[in-house]
Order: structure tokens, then sequence, then C-alpha cells
């Protein structure tokens, strides 16, 4: 139900006191692609639409996408249901999901193929996202935190260069070695409109906003720091320059120690771990500046039983003597049952 409450009334969100530096009693838990393949609720609302773009610009259908994790496992966070893929669809570039096959997109590789794409009347085709937004505002319980979130400049360049997923990232990181002042105007193009976006989804209404650089972990130190670090915190200076109390999680995944500079030099409120981070490094290097969220592999969800619990224990002995919350150091792999991550947040929450 929507609040009705003042708020002077209304108890602060445990997931919102846990991203402003609170060690709460257990943290709160949200998992990355919650809302997904795994529910046979999702797959039923899926079969209704054509295409996976489809369900992201309905906001009806992507609100009950959205809502289907909470209604079922009572997380303390949602996230908006849309995909990475939105903004460079927004700028002009031709995005299609081939089932099977992942996202494809005409590919961008030179200064001249910059020129069919723009922020013109790009807030007119993410709309329907903005809509999504407000309406989940209002649909989600009290308790509840709203996520939105968007892909960093550089992992959305990689798609946006090799015209969908790689291996090895060479036409996107070769551009970049070629020809920088080329590929940074791309850089500087998403950067822009990733900053935009954000705001225009704490306009509507979004509380918390995550920052998904998904192949960050491909680049070298001194890439690192110029396609990765530089353009996220000049997305966070934007952000916080209209919205100061939003606050911002990171995600570079595969980081390794460059977590550490990219916590320090960006300016978010969170940082999002991959598995690969090991714990005890975590706490000492990363939890004292700012909150930690992760970082079970999804594997290990996937698997269940002892390997479930004694994985999810461990994060929790190292990691939860800290500002915690509690996730996946990736995505639900969509084979994962459901209950799995029921007995996830029983263990999380100190059920037995």
């Amino acid at each position: 139900m929507p609040n009705s409450k003042p708020d002077s009334q209304i108890p602060r969100k445990p997931f919102l006191r846990a991203l402003g530096g609170e060690r709460l009693g257990h943290p709160p838990i949200w998992l990355m692609r919650q809302a997904g393949r795994y529910l046979p609720e999702y797959r039923a609302i899926r079969g209704k639409v054509s295409g996976f773009l489809e369900l992201c610009y309905t906001p009806e259908l992507a609100v009950e996408v959205t809502l289907q994790p909470i209604r079922r496992y009572g997380f303390d966070a949602a996230i908006l249901f849309s995909d990475i893929l939105v903004v460079p669809h927004a700028l002009g570039q031709a995005v299609r999901f081939e089932e099977g096959e992942g996202p494809r997109l005409d590919p961008v590789r030179d200064v001249a193929g910059l020129k069919r794409l723009g922020m013109e009347g790009m807030h007119d085709r993410l709309a329907p996202v903005y809509e999504t937004v407000r309406r989940l505002v209002r649909e989600l319980p009290d308790t509840v935190a709203l996520i939105g979130f968007a892909g960093a400049p550089w992992t959305i360049a990689t798609y946006m260069v090799e015209g969908g997923s790689s291996r090895d990232f060479a036409l996107a990181r070769g551009w970049g070695f070629r020809d920088s002042q080329g590929f940074g105007r791309l850089i500087d193009l998403v950067t822009e409109a990733t900053a935009a976006y954000l705001i225009r989804q704490a306009d509507a209404g979004a509380e918390v906003l995550q920052l998904f650089d998904s192949w960050a972990g491909v680049l070298s130190e001194d890439e690192f720091r110029r396609w990765a670090i530089a353009p996220a915190a000049r997305i966070v200076k934007a952000v916080k320059a209209r919205h100061p109390d939003v606050p911002i999680i990171g995600f570079p995944r595969g980081a390794g120690i460059m977590y550490e500079a990219y916590v320090a030099e960006t300016g978010v409120d969170a940082v999002s771990l991959d598995s690969t981070v090991p714990l005890e490094w975590a706490a000492r290097a990363l939890q004292s500046r700012v909150t930690i969220q992760g970082n079970l592999d999804p594997l290990v969800l996937l698997t269940g039983g002892s390997v479930l619990e004694n994985g999810a224990r461990r994060i929790l002995d190292v990691l939860g003597k800290g500002p915690l919350i509690f996730n996946l150091g990736h995505g639900i792999v969509k084979e994962t049952p459901p209950e799995h991550v029921a007995r996830l947040i029983e263990i999380v929450r100190g059920r037995s």
C-alpha cells in the first residue's frame, strides 16, 4: 500500500539505513536479477510480449515484474525492471534482443558513427521508464526501497562498439588505444546521457541509484582510471548536484584491487562486490569508507544446501561487523530454484 503516514512517523527503511552507514541487527537483502527468468510468474509475463524491450517499455508490465519478487520474498529493496541498453537505444542506436543470443546492436566503431547518435528526444523515448518508477513509488510497501539504475559508460560503450557482448572487447579497447580522443567522445556522450537518465529516475521517485560497470574488469589500471573511474565520478557529481540525498551504489565488476581507487575517487556511497573479492580485504580496505554490498557467488545460490548455508554465513561473519547490504556477486542464474532464494533470506535474517 502507498504511504499514508506523515514523513516523521515513517520508520526509515532498513536499506536506506544501511546505505547511511548503519550496522543493523541483520543486513537488508536484495539480489541482482531478483526479477527474472528463474521465477515462473516472470516467465508468464514475458510470454505475453513480442520482445524484451517491449516489456521494459510497458509500464504496467514492468511494474508487475518488479513487484513479483517483493511479493514472493519480501526483499528490502526493489530494483526497477529495465535494461542497461535502453540508453544507447534512446540515443538512436538500433538495439534488439535475440532469444538465446543476447543483445544485438548496430555497431558504432568510429567518430563518423557518432553522428547518428544524440540526446535530442532521449527523454521522450525513456518516458515509459520514468512512468514505471512513478507507479512503483505508489505500489511498493512502506518498508521497501526503490532502486533505479543505469549501465556505466565503459560497459555501455562496449556494447555499442562491439555490437553485443564480447570475449575480449578488442574492438572497444582498440578504438580507445588507437583514437583515445574519438573514443572519449563516445564515453562523454554516454556519461552525459547516463547522468541525465539517473537524475530523471530520481526525479520520478527512485530512492537509490546503482551504476553497473559489468565489464570494468577487462581494463588495465590506466584504462580503468580513464574509462571507469573518471566517468563514474562525473556521473556521481552531476546526480548529487540535483539529488544530494540519493545514495549511489557503484558496481565495477572484476575490478580487483582497483575497487579501492574506485571507492576513493568516484564519490559513491556504497560499492557492490563481485564474488572474487576477498572478504577480509574488503572489510579492511573498503568497509571503513563505504557500505559494502555483496557478494555471494550466484552458483552457490544455485547449488543450495550446505554450500549455500556456509557461503552466506561466512559473508555475514566477516562483513556483518560493518555496514552491509547482502547481495550476490552478480545476477541470479536463471536455473536457480526459487526455494533456494527463500532459504537464503531465512539465513540472512537469522531464522532457523
